[in-house]
């Protein structure tokens, strides 16, 4: 069977390694076929040695190379990701976000055909991708990051963050598909009890769920103790979140 890619960005402090490390064990569990998992990151500290660990490519753009904290988000270094070459990287490359928790099998998303696949984004009608998870070929579109150089600010000043760029920029050129909906969940939106029921009974795992989102709070540590992060929300200890981030 031919090896593929797992790819997730650590960048900054907001993250530490051992969000590297669970993710890397989660996916030992739940990919069932060869595979390197590769980290790029500006900081190595703390990430197991058995993980292959690359810095951050720079893509000829200055707010990505000049590695200071950006002032149009984060997210937009996952750009990196679509740089050619990537290191020696090549093939069918799933990206992973960091704060997410596996609950299944990994290898249907291999399996799914597309050239560039990823969440539809819950609360949007528009084909905006959530890009939590998303899978594409490596160095297959460079273009948009062309396409970045060539037209910013502008291009970063009509978007709200880098998922509404690339899936707005693939997708006229007709290369976004999505992920069968149940494989991939918003803690907060599909899990967590509505209302005064998250005062009485734990989150859920939804049916057919693969990958679960934490975007925002509360985040995998978080819901393992019980915190919401919002005064308004109530979330119970959820023990299967434990469980499965390890």
């Amino acid at each position: 069977m031919q090896s593929v890619n797992v790819l997730c960005i650590k960048w900054g402090k907001k993250y530490g390694p051992e969000y590297v490390n669970r993710l890397h064990n989660m996916v030992r569990r739940h990919l069932h076929r060869p595979f390197r998992f590769v980290c790029l990151t500006d900081d190595a500290q703390g990430i197991d040695p058995g993980i292959e660990v690359k810095p951050i490519p720079p893509i000829g753009f200055d707010e990505f190379d000049q590695r200071k904290p950006w002032t149009f988000g984060h997210g937009w270094l996952k750009l990196t990701s679509f740089a050619k070459p990537l290191y020696d990287l090549e093939g069918r490359t799933l990206f992973l976000d960091l704060d997410i928790v596996i609950v299944d099998s990994l290898d249907p998303f291999f399996d799914q055909p597309g050239e560039f696949v990823v969440i539809k984004e819950w609360d949007k009608k528009d084909g905006t991708g959530n890009t939590s998870v998303y899978l594409f070929t490596v160095g297959a579109h460079v273009d948009a990051l062309d396409h970045l150089r060539r037209g910013y600010p502008k291009v970063v000043e009509e978007v709200r963050n880098e998922q509404e760029f690339i899936t707005g920029f693939l997708g006229r050129q007709g290369k976004v598909s999505y992920w069968p909906e149940e494989w991939c969940r918003s803690f907060k939106r599909h899990c967590m009890r509505r209302g005064i029921m998250g005062w009485f009974a734990p989150p859920v795992i939804p049916p057919g769920a693969r990958v679960i989102a934490f975007h925002g709070k509360p985040n995998p540590p978080d819901a393992i103790a019980g915190i919401s992060g919002k005064w308004y929300r109530r979330v119970l200890p959820t023990a299967w979140v434990a469980e499965h981030w390890r």
